[in-house]
């Protein structure tokens, strides 16, 4: 049960109780994602606290029992007379959420429910490679390699597809950048008419869980060669993932291949991250990162080269990781426009 290896965690460093405010947070341990604020008090009994227009579907759905949230004034005052120990507080809780809250408890931050999110159990994994499978089908089924029209008009289209195939809502807006554009890497798609090349960032939800993908459609050599020198560097930084190697070393090898290219100040932003309830989660495959990759994570290689002014180029795929690096995603990583 997630409840007891949380409970078993917060007794490690010595909490009390736990003060859960993040959707996210409380969807993982509860089973239901709010839609207006919600908490979640962890203790030897857990208790989450529910917006009345949520109540119903939190009782359905929850797997603590739940009560009606009226306001943090009446939850602070419901649990200082009993909460005497340490409370543990999300690193995201705001300064304002805070100072309503934690006056009248010693608190300390940590991040116990994220560290267990990213690694994923099997049910998990099931939803993510659903997400994925919404994702791929749906860029199938417009195929942007002849696709006629605006950036704003193919991620439109992108996206009805998504949501009739059952992604509720998109993880997060859905990138389509072309011509010079393209050399912006987390550029928002514009009325601009499509051109080459084309760089396509989207992603679908499953029951909360989401995917992540990237492919870029090219159409000269000079576009096929930086493509080349991309799939060069995530195949080679795919190959040295598993359990226990530092997060940082991937982002170092699929570096060091652009370097060598001659493109390494090219590579703009870190190799990848974790996906799961969140598009962006632990762990950072970042040259920063002191993580250490474990069995079950979720994660995305995704190198770039992005030539300002000229143009941009990226491959994302998503990564289980088992004994070694399983790739989840399944579109070729090379596609050419079709005249």
């Amino acid at each position: 049960m997630k409840t007891e290896e949380i409970i078993e965690k917060m007794n490690q460093d010595e909490m009390e109780s736990l003060f859960i405010l993040k959707p996210e947070n409380i969807a993982y341990v509860t089973g239901f994602k709010p839609s207006s604020t919600a908490v979640l008090i962890m203790k030897d009994e857990p208790l989450l606290f529910a917006a009345k227009l949520d109540m119903e579907a939190a009782q359905a759905q929850s797997c603590v029992p739940v009560e009606e949230f009226k306001s943090l004034e009446e939850l602070k005052n419901k649990f200082k007379e009993n909460l005497k120990g340490t409370m543990g507080i999300e690193n995201s809780m705001t300064v304002g959420t805070y100072k309503k809250v934690c006056e009248d408890f010693k608190t300390a931050p940590n991040d116990i429910i994220e560290r267990l999110r990213a690694s994923k159990s099997k049910s998990e994994i099931i939803k993510i490679k659903e997400a994925i499978r919404i994702a791929e089908e749906s860029f199938k089924k417009i195929d942007p390699s002849h696709f006629s029209g605006s950036e704003d008009e193919l991620a439109a289209e992108l996206e009805y597809e998504m949501r009739k195939a059952g992604s509720v809502q998109t993880p997060f807006e859905t990138i389509v950048a072309s011509g010079y554009r393209s050399s912006n890497p987390h550029g928002s798609s514009s009325y601009k008419r499509l051109e080459n090349p084309l760089i396509i960032d989207w992603g679908a939800y499953y029951q909360n869980y989401a995917s992540d993908i990237t492919r870029s459609i090219i159409k000269n050599k000079e576009e096929e060669e930086i493509l080349s020198i991309l799939i060069d560097a995530q195949k080679e930084a795919i190959k040295v993932i598993k359990p226990g190697i530092k997060a940082s070393h991937v982002d170092e090898v699929a570096r060091s291949v652009i370097k060598e290219y001659g493109y390494g100040e090219y590579f703009l932003h870190s190799t990848g991250h974790g996906v799961g309830l969140e598009v962006h989660e632990k762990p950072s495959l970042s040259i920063k990162s002191d993580e250490n990759l474990e069995k079950g994570m979720v994660v995305t290689v995704e190198p770039g080269i992005y030539l300002e002014g000229k143009f941009g180029l990226r491959v994302e795929d998503m990564i289980l990781i088992k004994n070694r690096g399983k790739i989840l995603t399944n579109l070729p990583r090379k596609s050419f426009f079709k005249d």
